[in-house]
Protein backbone atom coordinates (compact mmCIF):
# COMPACT_ATOMS: atom_id res chain seq x y z
CA UNK A 1 0.00 0.00 0.00
CA UNK A 2 1.10 3.84 -0.88
CA UNK A 3 0.72 6.34 1.37
CA UNK A 4 -0.36 9.66 -0.07
CA UNK A 5 -0.33 12.49 2.06
CA UNK A 6 -2.35 15.62 0.91
CA UNK A 7 -0.72 18.73 0.13
CA UNK A 8 -3.48 20.89 -1.34
CA UNK A 9 -3.13 24.64 -0.64
CA UNK A 10 -5.01 27.16 0.76
CA UNK A 11 -4.79 29.80 3.42
CA UNK A 12 -5.89 27.71 6.33
CA UNK A 13 -5.35 30.40 8.73
CA UNK A 14 -7.90 32.91 6.52
CA UNK A 15 -10.23 29.88 6.30
CA UNK A 16 -10.74 28.52 10.11
CA UNK A 17 -10.71 32.35 11.21
CA UNK A 18 -13.49 33.24 9.41
CA UNK A 19 -15.47 29.79 9.62
CA UNK A 20 -14.46 29.54 13.60
CA UNK A 21 -12.82 26.41 12.98
CA UNK A 22 -9.53 24.99 13.46
CA UNK A 23 -6.65 25.37 10.56
CA UNK A 24 -6.52 21.20 11.07
CA UNK A 25 -10.29 21.31 10.11
CA UNK A 26 -9.98 23.91 7.64
CA UNK A 27 -7.26 21.76 6.13
CA UNK A 28 -9.45 18.38 6.22
CA UNK A 29 -12.28 20.41 4.49
CA UNK A 30 -10.02 21.38 1.43
CA UNK A 31 -8.72 18.26 1.04
CA UNK A 32 -12.67 17.23 0.46
CA UNK A 33 -12.07 20.01 -2.73
CA UNK A 34 -14.60 21.94 -0.57
CA UNK A 35 -13.16 25.24 -1.72
CA UNK A 36 -15.95 27.95 -2.63
CA UNK A 37 -16.94 29.97 0.51
CA UNK A 38 -20.67 29.05 0.01
CA UNK A 39 -19.88 25.46 -0.38
CA UNK A 40 -17.70 25.17 3.30
CA UNK A 41 -20.83 27.39 4.87
CA UNK A 42 -22.89 24.35 3.91
CA UNK A 43 -20.93 21.63 4.80
CA UNK A 44 -20.37 23.28 8.25
CA UNK A 45 -23.98 23.88 8.65
CA UNK A 46 -25.27 20.72 7.18
CA UNK A 47 -29.03 22.61 7.03
CA UNK A 48 -32.05 19.90 6.17
CA UNK A 49 -34.09 22.99 4.64
CA UNK A 50 -30.52 24.01 2.33
CA UNK A 51 -31.42 20.69 0.06
CA UNK A 52 -32.31 21.24 -3.52
CA UNK A 53 -36.09 21.40 -4.54
CA UNK A 54 -36.90 18.68 -6.47
CA UNK A 55 -39.03 20.77 -8.95
CA UNK A 56 -35.54 21.54 -10.48
CA UNK A 57 -35.11 17.93 -11.94
CA UNK A 58 -36.38 17.96 -15.35
CA UNK A 59 -40.09 16.51 -15.70
CA UNK A 60 -40.66 16.78 -12.42
CA UNK A 61 -43.91 19.61 -13.25
CA UNK A 62 -45.15 17.36 -15.83
CA UNK A 63 -44.82 14.12 -13.84
CA UNK A 64 -46.63 15.66 -10.86
CA UNK A 65 -49.52 16.92 -13.02
CA UNK A 66 -49.78 13.28 -14.05
CA UNK A 67 -50.20 11.95 -11.15
CA UNK A 68 -52.67 14.56 -9.54
CA UNK A 69 -54.89 13.91 -12.28
CA UNK A 70 -54.92 10.09 -12.43
CA UNK A 71 -55.39 10.90 -8.47
CA UNK A 72 -58.48 12.81 -8.98
CA UNK A 73 -59.83 10.29 -11.66
CA UNK A 74 -59.44 7.35 -9.28
CA UNK A 75 -57.65 5.71 -11.49
CA UNK A 76 -55.53 2.69 -10.36
CA UNK A 77 -51.43 3.79 -10.25
CA UNK A 78 -49.03 0.78 -9.63
CA UNK A 79 -45.18 0.95 -8.37
CA UNK A 80 -42.47 -0.76 -9.86
CA UNK A 81 -39.31 -0.48 -7.98
CA UNK A 82 -36.18 -2.90 -7.79
CA UNK A 83 -35.05 -5.34 -5.36
CA UNK A 84 -31.99 -4.03 -3.60
CA UNK A 85 -32.28 -1.83 -0.93
CA UNK A 86 -32.98 1.58 -2.96
CA UNK A 87 -35.65 -0.02 -4.78
CA UNK A 88 -36.93 -1.13 -1.62
CA UNK A 89 -36.89 1.57 -0.09
CA UNK A 90 -37.99 3.79 -3.18
CA UNK A 91 -41.15 1.81 -3.75
CA UNK A 92 -42.26 2.09 -0.17
CA UNK A 93 -41.60 5.79 -0.18
CA UNK A 94 -43.74 5.94 -3.51
CA UNK A 95 -46.48 3.75 -2.35
CA UNK A 96 -46.54 5.27 0.89
CA UNK A 97 -46.41 8.88 -0.20
CA UNK A 98 -49.08 8.29 -2.35
CA UNK A 99 -51.55 6.79 -0.40
CA UNK A 100 -51.61 9.54 1.94
CA UNK A 101 -52.46 11.37 -1.19
CA UNK A 102 -55.47 9.48 -1.39
CA UNK A 103 -54.59 7.38 -4.49
CA UNK A 104 -55.58 4.12 -5.61
CA UNK A 105 -51.87 2.05 -5.64
CA UNK A 106 -49.95 -1.08 -5.27
CA UNK A 107 -46.54 -1.99 -5.96
CA UNK A 108 -44.58 -5.30 -7.93
CA UNK A 109 -41.39 -5.95 -7.30
CA UNK A 110 -39.44 -7.84 -9.90
CA UNK A 111 -37.97 -10.81 -8.71
CA UNK A 112 -34.25 -11.17 -9.08
CA UNK A 113 -34.41 -14.63 -10.94
CA UNK A 114 -37.96 -14.75 -12.64
CA UNK A 115 -37.61 -11.19 -14.32
CA UNK A 116 -34.25 -9.84 -14.02
CA UNK A 117 -33.62 -6.21 -13.14
CA UNK A 118 -36.40 -3.79 -13.55
CA UNK A 119 -39.71 -3.26 -15.35
CA UNK A 120 -40.23 -5.57 -18.35
CA UNK A 121 -42.74 -7.00 -20.98
CA UNK A 122 -44.02 -9.61 -18.35
CA UNK A 123 -44.89 -7.39 -15.36
CA UNK A 124 -46.57 -4.53 -18.52
CA UNK A 125 -48.85 -7.75 -18.75
CA UNK A 126 -49.39 -8.36 -15.59
CA UNK A 127 -50.36 -5.04 -15.07
CA UNK A 128 -52.53 -4.21 -18.16
CA UNK A 129 -54.41 -7.43 -17.61
CA UNK A 130 -55.35 -6.04 -14.24
CA UNK A 131 -56.36 -2.86 -15.56
CA UNK A 132 -53.67 -0.73 -14.12
CA UNK A 133 -53.64 2.51 -15.63
CA UNK A 134 -50.67 4.03 -14.95
CA UNK A 135 -47.20 2.65 -14.26
CA UNK A 136 -44.52 4.82 -11.85
CA UNK A 137 -40.99 3.13 -11.84
CA UNK A 138 -38.23 4.07 -8.94
CA UNK A 139 -34.74 2.37 -9.50
CA UNK A 140 -35.02 1.97 -12.65
CA UNK A 141 -36.57 2.55 -16.40
CA UNK A 142 -34.13 4.95 -17.65
CA UNK A 143 -32.73 2.03 -19.55
CA UNK A 144 -35.52 0.17 -20.45
CA UNK A 145 -36.76 2.00 -23.75
CA UNK A 146 -38.36 -1.77 -25.37
CA UNK A 147 -40.59 -2.19 -22.19
CA UNK A 148 -41.82 1.41 -21.88
CA UNK A 149 -42.87 0.96 -25.60
CA UNK A 150 -44.45 -1.75 -24.96
CA UNK A 151 -46.44 -0.14 -22.30
CA UNK A 152 -47.28 2.97 -24.67
CA UNK A 153 -48.94 0.22 -26.83
CA UNK A 154 -51.03 -1.08 -24.89
CA UNK A 155 -52.05 2.26 -23.62
CA UNK A 156 -50.41 2.99 -20.39
CA UNK A 157 -49.44 5.83 -18.80
CA UNK A 158 -45.50 5.93 -17.77
CA UNK A 159 -43.66 7.61 -15.62
CA UNK A 160 -39.59 6.83 -14.93
CA UNK A 161 -38.16 8.07 -11.91
CA UNK A 162 -34.56 6.97 -11.73
CA UNK A 163 -31.53 7.88 -11.11
CA UNK A 164 -29.07 5.16 -13.19
CA UNK A 165 -26.74 6.37 -16.24
CA UNK A 166 -28.76 7.18 -19.31
CA UNK A 167 -27.95 4.72 -22.17
CA UNK A 168 -26.33 6.33 -24.94
CA UNK A 169 -24.60 5.69 -28.21
CA UNK A 170 -21.67 7.08 -29.52
CA UNK A 171 -21.41 7.97 -33.28
CA UNK A 172 -18.23 9.75 -34.53
CA UNK A 173 -17.20 10.45 -30.48
CA UNK A 174 -20.03 12.22 -30.18
CA UNK A 175 -22.64 10.60 -27.76
CA UNK A 176 -26.21 10.35 -28.04
CA UNK A 177 -28.89 9.80 -25.28
CA UNK A 178 -31.55 6.66 -25.55
CA UNK A 179 -34.24 7.90 -23.56
CA UNK A 180 -37.26 5.64 -22.97
CA UNK A 181 -40.30 6.80 -24.64
CA UNK A 182 -42.05 7.76 -20.95
CA UNK A 183 -44.47 10.39 -20.31
CA UNK A 184 -41.97 11.73 -17.87
CA UNK A 185 -38.76 11.08 -17.25
CA UNK A 186 -37.27 11.87 -13.79
CA UNK A 187 -33.48 11.11 -13.52
CA UNK A 188 -31.05 13.96 -12.75
CA UNK A 189 -28.51 11.87 -15.23
CA UNK A 190 -30.05 13.01 -17.98
CA UNK A 191 -28.14 15.67 -20.40
CA UNK A 192 -31.04 18.50 -20.14
CA UNK A 193 -31.60 18.18 -16.47
CA UNK A 194 -30.09 20.83 -14.20
CA UNK A 195 -30.66 19.71 -11.22
CA UNK A 196 -27.18 20.88 -8.96
CA UNK A 197 -26.20 17.25 -7.71
CA UNK A 198 -26.53 14.50 -9.74
CA UNK A 199 -25.72 12.00 -7.10
CA UNK A 200 -28.78 11.66 -5.33
CA UNK A 201 -30.07 7.58 -5.18
CA UNK A 202 -33.36 6.07 -6.66
CA UNK A 203 -35.05 6.27 -3.32
CA UNK A 204 -34.30 10.08 -2.68
CA UNK A 205 -35.79 10.86 -6.19
CA UNK A 206 -38.81 8.95 -5.01
CA UNK A 207 -38.86 11.37 -1.66
CA UNK A 208 -38.51 14.42 -3.73
CA UNK A 209 -41.97 13.40 -5.56
CA UNK A 210 -44.12 12.60 -3.03
CA UNK A 211 -42.85 15.74 -1.17
CA UNK A 212 -44.06 18.25 -3.66
CA UNK A 213 -47.26 15.90 -4.27
CA UNK A 214 -48.13 15.80 -0.69
CA UNK A 215 -47.74 19.67 -0.48
CA UNK A 216 -50.16 19.57 -3.60
CA UNK A 217 -52.45 18.05 -1.64
CA UNK A 218 -51.51 19.52 1.63
CA UNK A 219 -50.82 16.12 3.39
CA UNK A 220 -48.09 16.25 6.37
CA UNK A 221 -45.44 13.06 5.25
CA UNK A 222 -44.12 11.06 8.56
CA UNK A 223 -40.10 11.27 8.96
CA UNK A 224 -39.69 7.89 8.33
CA UNK A 225 -40.26 8.53 4.34
CA UNK A 226 -37.08 10.95 4.67
CA UNK A 227 -35.40 8.16 6.99
CA UNK A 228 -35.90 5.43 4.23
CA UNK A 229 -34.40 7.61 1.55
CA UNK A 230 -31.48 8.32 3.99
CA UNK A 231 -31.10 4.69 4.65
CA UNK A 232 -30.82 3.62 0.71
CA UNK A 233 -28.15 6.50 -0.04
CA UNK A 234 -25.64 4.89 2.21
CA UNK A 235 -27.28 0.90 1.38
CA UNK A 236 -26.82 2.21 -2.51
CA UNK A 237 -22.98 3.63 -1.74
CA UNK A 238 -24.00 6.99 -2.72
CA UNK A 239 -20.85 9.84 -2.31
CA UNK A 240 -21.64 11.45 0.92
CA UNK A 241 -21.76 14.66 -0.11
CA UNK A 242 -23.43 18.13 -0.77
CA UNK A 243 -27.28 16.67 -0.06
CA UNK A 244 -26.32 13.25 0.30
CA UNK A 245 -24.23 13.82 3.20
CA UNK A 246 -26.93 16.60 4.97
CA UNK A 247 -29.89 14.14 4.16
CA UNK A 248 -28.06 11.15 5.89
CA UNK A 249 -26.68 13.27 9.13
CA UNK A 250 -30.43 14.23 9.73
CA UNK A 251 -31.89 10.62 8.64
CA UNK A 252 -29.26 9.09 11.34
CA UNK A 253 -30.88 11.24 13.99
CA UNK A 254 -34.13 10.51 13.35
CA UNK A 255 -33.46 6.68 12.91
CA UNK A 256 -32.14 6.65 16.13
CA UNK A 257 -35.95 7.47 17.66
CA UNK A 258 -38.05 6.05 14.44
CA UNK A 259 -41.39 5.62 14.44
CA UNK A 260 -41.40 2.80 11.62
CA UNK A 261 -42.36 -0.13 13.17
CA UNK A 262 -39.89 -2.59 10.76
CA UNK A 263 -36.81 -0.40 11.36
CA UNK A 264 -37.37 -0.28 14.82
CA UNK A 265 -37.51 -4.15 14.81
CA UNK A 266 -34.66 -4.84 12.95
CA UNK A 267 -32.38 -2.59 14.82
CA UNK A 268 -34.05 -4.70 17.94
CA UNK A 269 -33.29 -7.94 16.79
CA UNK A 270 -29.60 -7.44 15.54
CA UNK A 271 -28.69 -5.66 18.58
CA UNK A 272 -27.70 -2.13 17.62
CA UNK A 273 -31.21 -0.51 19.65
CA UNK A 274 -30.57 2.63 22.04
CA UNK A 275 -27.00 3.06 19.94
CA UNK A 276 -26.01 6.11 18.28
CA UNK A 277 -26.60 5.13 14.52
CA UNK A 278 -23.30 5.80 11.67
CA UNK A 279 -23.39 4.62 8.06
CA UNK A 280 -21.42 1.47 9.27
CA UNK A 281 -24.91 0.43 11.21
CA UNK A 282 -27.00 0.51 7.61
CA UNK A 283 -23.96 -0.37 5.56
CA UNK A 284 -22.84 -3.75 7.24
CA UNK A 285 -25.83 -4.43 9.77
CA UNK A 286 -29.12 -3.48 8.96
CA UNK A 287 -28.79 -2.63 5.07
CA UNK A 288 -27.50 -6.45 4.27
CA UNK A 289 -30.69 -7.76 5.58
CA UNK A 290 -32.93 -5.99 2.97
CA UNK A 291 -31.01 -7.31 0.63
CA UNK A 292 -30.47 -10.59 2.00
CA UNK A 293 -34.63 -10.96 1.34
CA UNK A 294 -34.12 -9.80 -2.44
CA UNK A 295 -31.15 -12.19 -3.32
CA UNK A 296 -32.12 -15.43 -1.54
CA UNK A 297 -36.49 -15.10 -1.72
CA UNK A 298 -38.50 -12.31 -2.86
CA UNK A 299 -38.05 -8.45 -1.83
CA UNK A 300 -41.17 -8.23 -0.80
CA UNK A 301 -40.50 -8.83 2.31
CA UNK A 302 -38.43 -6.35 2.92
CA UNK A 303 -41.30 -3.69 2.01
CA UNK A 304 -43.65 -5.70 4.34
CA UNK A 305 -41.25 -5.35 6.94
CA UNK A 306 -40.72 -1.50 6.56
CA UNK A 307 -45.04 -1.14 6.30
CA UNK A 308 -45.62 -3.13 9.06
CA UNK A 309 -48.12 -1.34 11.03
CA UNK A 310 -47.58 -3.76 14.26
CA UNK A 311 -44.66 -4.14 16.07
CA UNK A 312 -45.03 -7.67 16.92
CA UNK A 313 -45.36 -8.30 12.91
CA UNK A 314 -42.47 -6.44 12.31
CA UNK A 315 -40.28 -8.40 14.67
CA UNK A 316 -41.40 -11.92 12.93
CA UNK A 317 -40.47 -10.27 9.95
CA UNK A 318 -37.18 -9.23 10.81
CA UNK A 319 -36.04 -12.47 12.73
CA UNK A 320 -36.72 -13.72 9.16
CA UNK A 321 -35.04 -11.60 7.03
CA UNK A 322 -31.98 -12.02 9.60
CA UNK A 323 -31.71 -16.01 9.56
CA UNK A 324 -31.97 -14.97 5.28
CA UNK A 325 -28.85 -12.16 5.68
CA UNK A 326 -27.03 -15.13 8.04
CA UNK A 327 -27.45 -18.05 5.77
CA UNK A 328 -26.46 -15.20 2.48
CA UNK A 329 -23.52 -14.76 4.27
CA UNK A 330 -22.19 -18.69 4.51
CA UNK A 331 -23.20 -18.97 0.97
CA UNK A 332 -21.04 -16.24 0.06
CA UNK A 333 -18.16 -17.11 1.99
CA UNK A 334 -18.12 -20.44 -0.07
CA UNK A 335 -18.37 -18.94 -2.81
CA UNK A 336 -15.61 -15.99 -2.51
CA UNK A 337 -13.48 -18.93 -1.46
CA UNK A 338 -13.90 -21.12 -4.56
CA UNK A 339 -13.26 -17.39 -7.08
CA UNK A 340 -9.87 -16.86 -4.70
CA UNK A 341 -8.75 -20.35 -5.54
CA UNK A 342 -9.97 -19.86 -9.63
CA UNK A 343 -7.70 -16.93 -9.50
CA UNK A 344 -4.95 -18.03 -7.90
CA UNK A 345 -5.07 -21.76 -9.95
CA UNK A 346 -5.05 -20.25 -13.29
CA UNK A 347 -4.15 -17.96 -15.81
CA UNK A 348 -6.33 -15.66 -14.78
CA UNK A 349 -4.20 -14.03 -12.13
CA UNK A 350 -2.67 -12.33 -15.38
CA UNK A 351 -5.42 -10.28 -16.60
CA UNK A 352 -5.87 -6.97 -15.89
CA UNK A 353 -9.60 -7.17 -15.50
CA UNK A 354 -10.88 -10.71 -13.63
CA UNK A 355 -13.71 -12.40 -15.42
CA UNK A 356 -14.69 -15.58 -12.87
CA UNK A 357 -17.00 -17.73 -14.10
CA UNK A 358 -19.05 -19.65 -11.17
CA UNK A 359 -21.36 -22.04 -12.63
CA UNK A 360 -23.46 -23.10 -9.20
CA UNK A 361 -22.97 -19.99 -7.53
CA UNK A 362 -26.34 -18.08 -6.58
CA UNK A 363 -26.68 -15.41 -8.97
CA UNK A 364 -27.66 -13.40 -6.50
CA UNK A 365 -24.33 -13.22 -4.84
CA UNK A 366 -22.62 -12.76 -7.94
CA UNK A 367 -22.23 -8.92 -7.29
CA UNK A 368 -20.97 -9.50 -2.92
CA UNK A 369 -18.28 -12.06 -4.51
CA UNK A 370 -17.41 -9.77 -7.20
CA UNK A 371 -16.80 -6.96 -4.68
CA UNK A 372 -14.81 -9.39 -2.18
CA UNK A 373 -12.53 -10.31 -5.26
CA UNK A 374 -11.91 -6.38 -6.11
CA UNK A 375 -11.16 -5.93 -2.89
CA UNK A 376 -8.60 -8.82 -2.51
CA UNK A 377 -7.05 -8.48 -5.74
CA UNK A 378 -7.23 -4.76 -6.44
CA UNK A 379 -8.44 -5.29 -10.30
CA UNK A 380 -12.16 -4.95 -11.99
CA UNK A 381 -13.59 -7.95 -11.51
CA UNK A 382 -16.64 -9.44 -12.94
CA UNK A 383 -18.39 -12.92 -11.52
CA UNK A 384 -20.85 -15.02 -14.02
CA UNK A 385 -23.18 -17.51 -13.01
CA UNK A 386 -25.34 -20.08 -14.87
CA UNK A 387 -28.86 -19.35 -14.96
CA UNK A 388 -31.66 -21.05 -17.20
CA UNK A 389 -31.33 -18.02 -19.85
CA UNK A 390 -27.73 -18.32 -20.50
CA UNK A 391 -25.13 -16.57 -17.72
CA UNK A 392 -25.59 -13.67 -15.98
CA UNK A 393 -23.25 -11.55 -13.59
CA UNK A 394 -22.34 -8.45 -12.18
CA UNK A 395 -19.13 -7.14 -11.95
CA UNK A 396 -17.35 -4.37 -9.45
CA UNK A 397 -14.87 -1.72 -10.32
CA UNK A 398 -12.20 0.21 -8.72
CA UNK A 399 -11.80 4.46 -9.36
CA UNK A 400 -9.29 4.39 -12.52
CA UNK A 401 -11.77 2.13 -14.49
CA UNK A 402 -15.33 3.37 -15.74
CA UNK A 403 -16.92 -0.25 -16.43
CA UNK A 404 -20.08 0.47 -18.20
CA UNK A 405 -18.09 2.68 -20.58
CA UNK A 406 -15.91 -0.16 -20.85
CA UNK A 407 -19.02 -2.45 -21.86
CA UNK A 408 -20.23 0.03 -24.14
CA UNK A 409 -17.44 -0.61 -26.21
CA UNK A 410 -17.89 -4.34 -26.58
CA UNK A 411 -21.60 -4.27 -26.17
CA UNK A 412 -22.38 -6.46 -29.16
CA UNK A 413 -21.28 -9.37 -26.38
CA UNK A 414 -24.36 -8.89 -24.14
CA UNK A 415 -27.76 -10.04 -24.11
CA UNK A 416 -28.78 -7.08 -21.41
CA UNK A 417 -26.29 -4.99 -19.67
CA UNK A 418 -26.38 -1.39 -17.35
CA UNK A 419 -24.68 0.18 -14.54
CA UNK A 420 -21.96 3.08 -14.34
CA UNK A 421 -18.42 3.63 -13.36
CA UNK A 422 -17.74 1.05 -10.25
CA UNK A 423 -20.95 -1.63 -10.79
CA UNK A 424 -22.19 -3.52 -13.71
CA UNK A 425 -24.66 -6.13 -14.20
CA UNK A 426 -24.84 -8.14 -17.38
CA UNK A 427 -26.53 -11.34 -19.28
CA UNK A 428 -25.17 -13.10 -22.23
CA UNK A 429 -24.87 -16.51 -23.88
CA UNK A 430 -22.81 -18.96 -22.71
CA UNK A 431 -20.62 -18.98 -25.91
CA UNK A 432 -19.82 -15.60 -25.17
CA UNK A 433 -17.78 -16.14 -21.81
CA UNK A 434 -14.44 -16.38 -23.01
CA UNK A 435 -14.48 -14.02 -26.31
CA UNK A 436 -16.00 -11.36 -23.36
CA UNK A 437 -13.08 -12.34 -21.00
CA UNK A 438 -10.48 -11.65 -23.68
CA UNK A 439 -11.93 -8.64 -25.05
CA UNK A 440 -12.28 -6.90 -22.23
CA UNK A 441 -8.77 -7.75 -21.32
CA UNK A 442 -7.69 -6.05 -24.61
CA UNK A 443 -9.52 -3.08 -24.55
CA UNK A 444 -7.69 -2.67 -21.03
CA UNK A 445 -6.09 1.00 -20.70
CA UNK A 446 -4.87 -0.22 -16.91
CA UNK A 447 -1.47 0.00 -16.16
CA UNK A 448 0.12 -1.51 -12.40
CA UNK A 449 0.66 1.68 -10.99
CA UNK A 450 -3.32 2.05 -11.48
CA UNK A 451 -3.35 -1.66 -8.76
CA UNK A 452 -2.01 -0.16 -6.30
CA UNK A 453 -3.73 -0.03 -2.79
CA UNK A 454 -3.60 4.06 -2.44
CA UNK A 455 -4.25 5.32 1.27
CA UNK A 456 -4.81 8.95 1.55
CA UNK A 457 -3.48 10.81 4.26
CA UNK A 458 -5.24 14.19 5.61
CA UNK A 459 -2.22 15.66 6.82
CA UNK A 460 1.11 14.33 9.65
CA UNK A 461 -0.54 15.44 13.39
CA UNK A 462 1.75 15.24 16.56
CA UNK A 463 0.57 13.89 19.28
CA UNK A 464 0.06 17.03 20.81
CA UNK A 465 -2.40 18.46 18.97
CA UNK A 466 -5.02 15.37 19.73
CA UNK A 467 -7.46 16.89 22.27
CA UNK A 468 -10.76 16.16 23.10
CA UNK A 469 -11.71 20.03 21.63
CA UNK A 470 -10.26 18.72 18.37
CA UNK A 471 -12.02 14.77 18.34
CA UNK A 472 -15.07 17.01 18.97
CA UNK A 473 -14.64 19.98 16.02
CA UNK A 474 -13.80 16.52 13.59
CA UNK A 475 -17.81 15.65 14.50
CA UNK A 476 -18.59 18.57 12.26
CA UNK A 477 -17.55 16.48 8.94
CA UNK A 478 -19.69 13.78 10.03
CA UNK A 479 -21.44 11.56 9.00
CA UNK A 480 -18.16 9.85 7.11
CA UNK A 481 -18.41 7.47 4.16
CA UNK A 482 -18.06 7.19 0.94
CA UNK A 483 -17.03 10.06 -0.50
CA UNK A 484 -16.47 12.11 2.53
CA UNK A 485 -14.12 9.83 4.30
CA UNK A 486 -13.09 10.04 7.81
CA UNK A 487 -10.00 12.33 8.56
CA UNK A 488 -6.96 9.99 8.44
CA UNK A 489 -3.41 11.56 10.09
CA UNK A 490 -0.31 10.09 10.40
CA UNK A 491 2.82 10.48 11.95
CA UNK A 492 6.59 9.23 11.99
CA UNK A 493 8.69 7.72 14.80
CA UNK A 494 5.98 6.50 16.83
CA UNK A 495 7.30 4.00 19.19
CA UNK A 496 5.47 1.05 21.04
CA UNK A 497 5.91 0.67 24.78
CA UNK A 498 3.70 -1.86 26.41
CA UNK A 499 0.87 -3.81 25.04
CA UNK A 500 -1.92 -6.19 25.37
CA UNK A 501 -4.96 -8.20 23.55
CA UNK A 502 -8.27 -7.92 24.01
CA UNK A 503 -11.25 -9.64 22.84
CA UNK A 504 -12.25 -13.49 23.45
CA UNK A 505 -9.76 -14.44 21.19
CA UNK A 506 -7.24 -11.92 21.47
CA UNK A 507 -8.13 -10.50 17.40
CA UNK A 508 -7.93 -6.82 18.97
CA UNK A 509 -4.61 -5.51 20.12
CA UNK A 510 -4.10 -2.37 22.32
CA UNK A 511 -0.93 -0.34 22.53
CA UNK A 512 0.75 2.64 24.78
CA UNK A 513 2.87 4.72 22.05
CA UNK A 514 4.66 8.08 22.20
CA UNK A 515 5.57 9.89 19.60
CA UNK A 516 9.43 12.04 19.26
CA UNK A 517 7.97 14.58 21.60
CA UNK A 518 7.27 12.23 24.34
CA UNK A 519 3.53 12.99 23.99
CA UNK A 520 1.60 9.27 24.96
CA UNK A 521 -1.16 7.92 23.91
CA UNK A 522 -3.91 4.70 23.48
CA UNK A 523 -3.43 2.91 20.44
CA UNK A 524 -5.72 0.42 19.22
CA UNK A 525 -5.87 -1.95 16.02
CA UNK A 526 -8.46 -3.86 14.86
CA UNK A 527 -7.06 -5.59 11.87
CA UNK A 528 -4.85 -9.08 11.57
CA UNK A 529 -3.10 -8.53 14.71
CA UNK A 530 -1.07 -12.04 14.02
CA UNK A 531 0.18 -11.08 10.50
CA UNK A 532 1.26 -7.21 12.35
CA UNK A 533 3.18 -9.18 15.25
CA UNK A 534 4.97 -11.27 12.73
CA UNK A 535 5.95 -8.19 11.20
CA UNK A 536 7.21 -7.13 13.91
CA UNK A 537 9.30 -10.05 15.04
CA UNK A 538 10.84 -10.31 11.54
CA UNK A 539 12.15 -6.70 11.90
CA UNK A 540 13.13 -6.59 15.58
CA UNK A 541 13.11 -10.26 16.55
CA UNK A 542 10.92 -12.49 18.80
CA UNK A 543 12.40 -10.91 22.03
CA UNK A 544 11.40 -7.37 20.70
CA UNK A 545 7.75 -8.43 20.87
CA UNK A 546 7.85 -10.67 23.96
CA UNK A 547 9.65 -6.96 25.59
CA UNK A 548 6.93 -4.87 24.35
CA UNK A 549 3.65 -7.32 26.24
CA UNK A 550 5.50 -6.81 29.20
CA UNK A 551 5.88 -3.44 29.26
CA UNK A 552 9.94 -3.86 29.05
CA UNK A 553 12.14 -0.98 26.62
CA UNK A 554 11.70 -2.60 22.94
CA UNK A 555 13.46 -1.61 19.26
CA UNK A 556 9.26 -0.97 17.64
CA UNK A 557 9.30 2.17 16.06
CA UNK A 558 6.39 2.69 13.23
CA UNK A 559 5.07 5.37 11.26
CA UNK A 560 1.28 4.63 11.95
CA UNK A 561 -2.14 6.33 9.95
CA UNK A 562 -4.72 6.77 12.45
CA UNK A 563 -7.59 8.66 13.22
CA UNK A 564 -8.34 9.88 17.20
CA UNK A 565 -11.75 9.41 19.37
CA UNK A 566 -12.72 8.90 23.12
CA UNK A 567 -13.04 5.81 24.77
CA UNK A 568 -15.70 6.03 27.45
CA UNK A 569 -15.47 2.92 29.89
CA UNK A 570 -16.70 2.68 33.47
CA UNK A 571 -17.44 6.80 33.26
CA UNK A 572 -13.63 7.25 32.14
CA UNK A 573 -13.25 9.44 29.16
CA UNK A 574 -9.78 8.94 27.25
CA UNK A 575 -8.45 9.51 24.54
CA UNK A 576 -7.62 7.08 22.16
CA UNK A 577 -6.17 6.51 18.43
CA UNK A 578 -7.27 3.73 15.81
CA UNK A 579 -4.80 2.74 14.17
CA UNK A 580 -5.58 1.93 10.32
CA UNK A 581 -2.35 1.23 8.51
CA UNK A 582 1.56 1.13 9.60
CA UNK A 583 4.90 1.19 7.87
CA UNK A 584 7.86 0.21 9.48
CA UNK A 585 10.86 2.69 9.62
Amino acid sequence: MKWFISAKKADFNQIATKFGISPIMARIIRNRDITEEQKIEEFLACDINKIPSGYLLKHMNQGIAIIQEKIYEKKKIRVIGDYDIDGVSATFILTKGLRLCGADVDYAIPHRIKDGYGINEHLIQEAYEQQIDTIITCDNGISASEAVEYAKKLGLTIIVTDHHEVPYEEIDQIRYERLPNADAIIDPKQEACNYPFKGICGAQVAYKFVQILANNFQVSLPNDLMEIAAFATIGDVMELKEENRTLVKWGLKSMEKTQNMGLKALMDVTGISGKPLSPYHIGFVLGPCLNATGRLDTAEKALELLDSESYEQAVLLASDLKALNDSRKELTRLAVDEAVSLVESTDLKQDMVLVIFLADCHESLAGIVAGRIREQFLKPTFVLTRTEEGIKGSGRGIEAYHMYEEMVRIKHRFSKFGGHKLAAGLSMPEEQLELFRKEINANCMLTEEDLYEKLSVDMLLPFAYITEELIEELSKGEPYGNGNPRPLFAQKQVRFISGRLLGKNGSVAKYLVTDESGKRMELIYFRGIEEFHKEIEEHYGKQALKDLFVAKENPVCLSIAFYPGINEFQNNRTIQLTMQHYLFS
